[in-house]
């Protein structure tokens, strides 16, 4: 999303905070908007085209953020994603693109969300990030039944998450807070002082005991140098094999790249992709084998059509990119990297412009890149 800010003393900050009453932001306004939209053919970077293997139907009234997919143990599969402007969560048929009843509906209470943002699918669950609502949403798959909520008492602006199981019924959850400091007199965020920048990651214990959602509070993370602060926070994602964080800096200002991190939540000394990416650095994915190897993407999020790039898993080498013949404006991204019927070797999944779904066969990735098809030293695209 791309974005335009504004940077004031810490005084005018409180003073600007004021004058919010009359001047406030649109309430779709993200803090990462900007008036300028970046071009991939102005650009100037090399990359290889891969055609999507479908795109869904466009909805432009939702305005659709984040996918995720559900795969049933008979092999159906549900791609859910978030749409932010009608409080419900679009579902279409993983392997088609065709489109399936949505869940969901405006509002506070079990089953409604407010500005449904980033969501993640693990075993039968779906974690879904409300903006509004400053919370986290847990539904039972496939009958999307609520089981409980999380974050409302810490929450301030809530974007991405990122989750992995530690045991049998239970995560450690990570999800961003983009919380500002006001607005300034035009309606921009105002992005806090660096000391401020200490919570852009809330973190929680989560169990879930039957149809009852336990989640408590383990901390928050945020480094608080020029280096390594994330002004603007949104996409996370998580490798345990090795230890690391990507959260993507979507601030343009100071430069927009992917931050690493621990999983202790310490920042690692590194940034990843600066000057790479030229537009807003987006969706993050990862491309994992038992043995340590593997693929990170990352989303550029032109305004024509998005480029992701491809990182190597362990060095975070670049090793190139490639663009949708039609794609763009892409927030959100999911990898499934298990076959389906019709993407037997994967599927990336990349939103489209804010009202539809592309899907990307992972074989066709793998042979525009050489990147490998599956976990095997044979197995390349």
């Amino acid at each position: 999303m791309p974005a335009r800010f504004a940077r004031l003393p810490f005084a005018v900050v409180c003073i600007a905070t004021l004058l919010a009453a009359c001047a406030t932001a649109p309430a779709d306004r993200e803090p990462d908007h900007h008036d300028e939209d970046p071009m991939l053919t102005d650009a100037g970077v090399a990359y290889e085209t891969v055609t999507e293997a479908f795109i869904t139907a466009r909805t432009p009234d939702d305005n659709v953020d984040s996918p995720a997919l559900w795969r049933a143990a008979d092999g159906r599969t549900l791609l859910l994603a978030t749409a932010k402007a009608t409080g419900r969560l679009m579902a279409y048929d993983g392997d088609t693109g065709a489109s399936l009843a949505p869940v969901g509906r405006p509002g506070v209470g079990a089953g409604g969300f407010d500005r449904p943002n980033g969501i993640f699918v693990v075993d039968d669950l779906v974690f879904v990030v409300e903006r509004d609502n400053h919370r986290v949403q847990v539904l039972r798959l496939p009958e999307m039944e609520p089981l409980g909520q999380f974050g409302a008492g810490e929450l301030r602006q809530p974007y991405g998450i990122w989750l992995h199981a530690t045991a049998p019924g239970e995560y450690d959850v990570r999800v961003t807070d983009a919380y500002m400091a006001g607005v300034d007199a035009r309606g921009d965020d105002i992005v806090p002082p660096l000391a401020d920048l200490d919570e852009r990651v809330r973190r929680y214990r989560v169990r879930i005991d039957g149809d009852t959602v336990r989640a408590t509070p383990a901390g928050t993370e945020g480094d608080t140098t020029a280096a390594g602060a994330i002004r603007i926070p949104e996409s996370i994602w998580g490798d345990t094999t090795h230890g690391r964080l990507l959260v993507a800096e979507e601030d343009t200002a100071t430069g927009t790249a992917l931050r690493e991190y621990r999983l202790d939540g310490h920042y690692a000394g590194r940034t990843i992709g600066e000057g790479l990416f030229k537009a807003q650095a987006e969706g993050i994915a990862l491309w994992q084998c038992d043995d340590g190897s593997g693929y990170w993407l990352a989303t550029d999020q032109f305004k024509d059509r998005s480029l992701f790039h491809v990182f190597d898993r362990e060095s975070l080498a670049h090793l190139g990119a490639f663009a949708g013949a039609t794609t763009a404006n892409t927030d959100g991204v999911w990898l499934h990297q298990p076959g389906t019927s019709n993407f037997p070797a994967g599927v990336f999944y990349a939103v489209h412009d804010d009202m539809a779904v592309a899907a990307f066969d992972w074989r066709d990735i793998a042979r525009a890149l050489d990147l490998r098809t599956g976990c095997t030293a044979v197995a390349r695209g």
